[in-house]
């Protein structure tokens, strides 16, 4: 869950820029590796300035997919009701998962990454 911890200190090119540092690193280390890359799932109760500020990461790390060797996925909404809220039964302090909401997790991804492991 690269990105989340930076929201309060960095700006959105900051942290989309150490995303970016981390995916090229993997890349050079084993350029084999496919890379699900993840959009940095929304925090807080509410629609928030931080909330925001993901956004803009999720714009810039989404241009990383080339389709090839990194795939960006976006299942920030899945966490959300259709107003923008969280709750307490998917992430009991707006930020970390319950078990259900790593169940929202999981299902989500499956899909893509039964398709990666082809």
């Amino acid at each position: 869950m690269i990105g989340t911890n930076n929201v309060g200190g960095d700006t959105a090119e900051g942290i989309a820029k150490g995303i970016t540092k981390i995916v090229e690193t993997i890349r050079e280390k084993t350029p084999g590796t496919k890379i699900l890359l993840l959009a940095v799932f929304p925090r807080g109760e509410k629609p928030n300035p931080g909330r925001e500020k993901l956004k803009q990461v999720n714009q810039i790390i989404a241009k990383l997919d080339d389709g090839k060797s990194v795939f960006f996925l976006d299942i920030g909404d899945k966490f959300m009701t259709p107003d923008g809220l969280m709750t307490t039964e998917i992430t009991p302090d707006f930020l970390h998962l319950s078990a259900a909401g790593y169940q929202i997790w999981a299902d989500a991804i499956t899909p893509k990454l039964q398709d990666l492991m082809k």
